[in-house]
């Protein structure tokens, strides 16, 4: 039919494509960085540390995966510039780029009353004004191989979170950012869509290494029974949505909470 792309057979796999994953050194982005080589993609892993990089990197390449490590702070749209230039020039081409970056302080709780306003700015810095930075960034390459643009967002940001307001207006932030981009970059064919996990991260793991009865309290709350694996519940959604598979999604929010949130 007139507009469609050529192939009818959309591909799961992520053979031959290369993916970049900012944040990626720990927690989810790392999970979505070893699930992404799994599916086949040569993966960049960037971090504001290379040596922190270099850690995935070789976790990947002992599992028979192809990846590569660049430095990358989000809020730099030099250092964002390089890592997206090194990871076309190293592999010939990118298809997908993961903004998965978050503020350290994220979980930091916020009496706004009392907050200081730094905090709100790195907030704003990593998650909402570096998703324009990046996408501006990687729209040529993007463009070029009709590839897939995914914002690592969270629940907080549709449903607020008590004490989060910062974190959870950032990541609102990003929801908008992705309905918009995803129109505007539509005619180009490239996809905007948006990653809500619910999963146990380091800090999260450490909170109920320090608090026992924690685990049960989140698991309670959640239809599924358990709190997601970065890797094995959150890495394979987002090779879906960076593969050809989901050619035909964008402008979209996947919530993977194991029922834990439902409405949108």
């Amino acid at each position: 039919m007139t507009g469609q792309p050529e192939s009818l057979v959309p591909e799961a796999s992520l053979a031959g494509r290369t993916v970049l994953v900012t944040g990626a050194a720990a927690g989810v982005g790392r999970g979505i960085a070893v699930a992404l080589a799994q599916a086949g993609a040569r993966v960049v892993v960037t971090a504001r540390r290379k040596e922190a990089g270099a850690e995935v990197v070789a976790e990947i390449a002992a599992a028979g995966g192809t990846a590569d490590a660049a430095v990358c702070d989000v809020t730099d749209p030099e250092q964002v510039e390089a890592a997206l230039a090194y990871a076309a020039d190293r592999f010939g081409r990118l298809d997908a780029v993961v903004h998965n970056a978050t503020s350290r302080r994220s979980s930091e709780p916020v009496d706004l009353e009392h907050a200081p306003v730094e905090l709100w700015d790195e907030h704003a810095a990593v998650a909402s004004v570096a998703s324009f930075t990046i996408a501006r960034a990687a729209h040529p390459y993007l463009k070029a191989t009709e590839g897939a643009y995914l914002l690592l967002t969270s629940p907080a940001g549709m449903q607020g979170s008590a004490n989060l307001s910062f974190y959870a207006a950032a990541k609102g932030a990003q929801r908008g950012f992705v309905k918009s981009l995803a129109r505007e970059w539509g005619p180009d064919r490239i996809r905007v869509n948006g990653l809500a996990p619910l999963a146990v991260t380091p800090a999260l793991d450490n909170a109920m290494r320090l608090d026992p009865s924690m685990e049960g309290r989140i698991t309670d709350l959640i239809p599924m029974g358990w709190i997601g694996d970065t890797v094995t519940d959150i890495g394979p959604c987002a090779a879906f949505l960076c593969a050809p598979a989901s050619r035909y999604v964008t402008g979209q929010t996947l919530v993977v909470s194991g029922g834990r949130m439902t409405a949108l």
